[in-house]
């Protein structure tokens, strides 16, 4: 019997327009996916009332994005949803990739024991919504229109008129912001007379759920070019009740209205299984179709009419970065609305919004599109070295890093106009990183972790500063930022302190993943990043001095490492690929093996002999190797 989730329909919103006597809405939210729906509960927490208009009359249908990372889970723990969503996830660590069918990669992601929670979770996006709307629908702030689609948008300068098409006629709302969270095809976004700019990639994936009962393990695994369907790629994740998500690449060749015909997707899908030797009955549950694109609007603010996630931006599946990034432009954009709506910032506090999550998105696509020129290389040149990668990395393993998915993980604020200058002589975290929640215990023995202690909204944790000294500097932030919460955590031994949270880090685990020293001050932002880090408590009036601004104090910011380091000979393996992949493309058609040619014999001239003829042994693919004999039938039927 089949498990998969079928989302419940809701009836068609009756509202009447609002009259030109009646007070402006302060925020209207079109589109209730995750990333609006996440504003909305956001701007909620912040006593905001908050209308969300949607065009469905349900919550998506199908997986989607099945991949939720750690960082959205927390903020999913933020946004008051969070413990409901842990209840049905079901976590995974790590993957494997396969070429044909020998494995060329094993990953693991970062899973240490101060760690909350798994760095990543699988779960439909439609169960993950439904969870939401379920905590919308109990939040007295927010009012959410079913069966509700925009038709038209007219803008001034102090607030957003809405022409809005429901069951009962054309309606009319007016709005002091509309935050457009209506996705990749952003209805909002055509009003307004804006285009994404970018690029789109190649290649075209068909994307199918199955109910199958197998006991493979829940990872991430790939599969190119494998016997069942040569050629292709095919990526596979295990979800909750027995449900798979499987995805696979279309040849350029290959008509994609004729393949995402149910018939051609079980077929595809069969051949598949049955190569894994599968002897278990499946049911097709859903289908989609996918194209890699990395898109986005100049920027995400335009007066009154904020963007956000899809509706702001597009990435490459490949790493999983639509949804969690799209969390990440609630997260923010909640909290420093809420800051302008209030009267604690000025309007340009929205312009470091969109500063900073353009920027992610050009980060986001720095990681996911080098993913995408492995998952579906776009040009010959990738092709070629791709391919040579895979057969390489059969028997050396160096060059497996290359095939890397490169998983989502939080993206930083460093060029934030909001962010200060990381001191020159610090170490550990810079000013605009994500604070990794993480296990800690109180002074009063209670297990806890940082996010828990912190809260929903600011915190300032201070490094065995005085703790009244610490409470005056939180109660100073906290009354220029109310109704915002601000928290104080102190980082130390002192047990007399009544008016703050105190975690005494015996193991110095807290400091030393901050690179704290004593008297140093951390503030922290709700939606997990660091704003600053200060030498003294002291100086607080200076950071809500700079936030109502929308700003930070100039100076230079010093390159703090924010992570492992890069292996030097990855990264020279990286350049080369890349360098030679873009080579390749450059060359005349006809030259492409003269090239190669002459490329191997300057750079075998460099090494010496026997280093040369290591060289070409390596790069001979024994699964194409023709046997000598072979030659001779071949030579001879020619």
């Amino acid at each position: 019997m089949s498990t998969y989730y079928q989302p419940k329909k809701y009836p068609a919103s009756a509202f009447d327009s609002m009259a030109a006597t009646a007070e402006t809405l302060p925020v209207v939210i079109v589109g209730a996916g995750p990333v609006g729906m996440a504003v909305a509960l956001g701007l909620a927490q912040r006593g905001i009332p908050v209308t969300i208009i949607e065009a469905a009359d349900q919550v998506s249908f199908g997986s989607r994005a099945i991949c939720i990372s750690r960082h959205s889970l927390e903020a999913a723990a933020r946004l008051g949803f969070g413990a409901e969503l842990e209840k049905i996830v079901l976590p995974w660590v790590g993957g494997r990739s396969f070429y044909r069918d020998q494995q060329v990669l094993h990953f693991q992601m970062r899973n240490a024991d101060h760690d909350v929670r798994p760095p990543m979770i699988n779960v439909s996006q439609s169960e993950f919504e439904q969870i939401m709307v379920d905590t919308i629908e109990a939040n007295p702030l927010i009012t959410l229109h079913w069966s509700a689609s925009i038709a038209g948008v007219l803008r001034a300068d102090d607030e957003v008129t809405l022409e809005v098409d429901c069951a009962d006629g054309k309606r009319h709302l007016r709005a002091r912001w509309v935050v457009a969270a209506d996705g990749g095809r952003s209805r909002m976004r055509e009003l307004a007379g804006l285009r994404l700019q970018g690029n789109n990639y190649d290649g075209r994936y068909v994307i199918a759920d199955i109910h199958w009962e197998s006991e493979l393990p829940a990872e991430r695994m790939v599969w190119f070019d494998p016997p069942s369907n040569p050629g292709s790629t095919i990526i596979m994740h295990k979800q909750p009740k027995n449900i798979w998500r499987i995805d696979y690449q279309l040849d350029p060749s290959e008509d994609a209205e004729i393949e995402t015909q149910e018939d051609r997707i079980r077929d595809r899908i069969t051949k598949h299984l049955e190569w894994l030797q599968n002897d278990l009955p499946w049911t097709l549950e859903w289908h989609g179709f996918y194209s890699a694109r990395a898109l986005a609007l100049p920027d995400f603010t335009h007066g009154r009419l904020l963007f956000a996630g899809d509706a702001a931006h597009l990435v490459p599946i490949f790493g999983v970065r639509g949804l969690n990034s799209g969390m990440e432009d609630a997260e923010t954009l909640a909290w420093q609305l809420a800051a302008v709506i209030h009267g604690n910032a000025s309007a340009e506090l929205l312009q470091a919004y969109s500063v900073e999550r353009h920027d992610a998105w050009q980060q986001n696509v720095a990681n996911a599109g080098k993913s995408t020129l492995i998952m579906s290389p776009g040009s010959h040149g990738y092709m070629t070295t791709r391919d040579a990668i895979l057969a390489l990395s059969v028997t050396r393993p160096e060059f497996s890093h290359l095939i890397n998915p490169r998983q989502s993980s939080a993206t930083n604020a460093r060029i934030s106009p909001l962010t200060w200058p990381t001191p020159a002589d610090v170490e550990g975290i810079a000013s605009g990183d994500p604070v990794d929640d993480r296990r800690v215990v109180t002074v009063d023995g209670t297990e806890t972790s940082l996010n828990m202690l912190r809260g929903s909204g600011f915190a300032v944790l201070g490094v065995n500063v005085d703790a009244a000294a610490l409470a005056t500097a939180t109660a100073t932030l906290a009354g220029a930022l109310a109704p915002e919460s601000v928290r104080a955590i102190l980082i130390g031994s002192d047990t007399s302190a009544t008016s703050v949270a105190v975690v005494p880090d015996a193991d110095g685990g807290v400091v030393a993943a901050l690179g704290a020293r004593a008297g140093e001050v951390f503030v922290i932002r709700p939606d997990g990043v660091l704003l600053c880090r200060i030498d003294s408590v002291g100086r607080i009036e200076d950071v809500v001095r700079h936030l109502r601004l929308g700003n930070a104090p100039a100076g230079a910011s010093a390159a703090v490492d924010s992570g492992p380091a890069i292996d030097p000979a990855e990264l020279r393996r990286e350049n080369v690929w890349m360098g030679l992949s873009d080579a390749l493309d450059q060359v005349a058609e006809n030259d492409r093996e003269g090239f190669l040619a002459r490329l191997a014999l300057v750079l075998g001239s460099q090494v010496g002999q026997r280093e040369f003829e290591e060289a070409i042994a390596a790069a001979t693919d024994p699964t194409l190797t023709v046997p000598a004999d072979e030659n001779a039938d071949t030579a001879v039927g020619a």
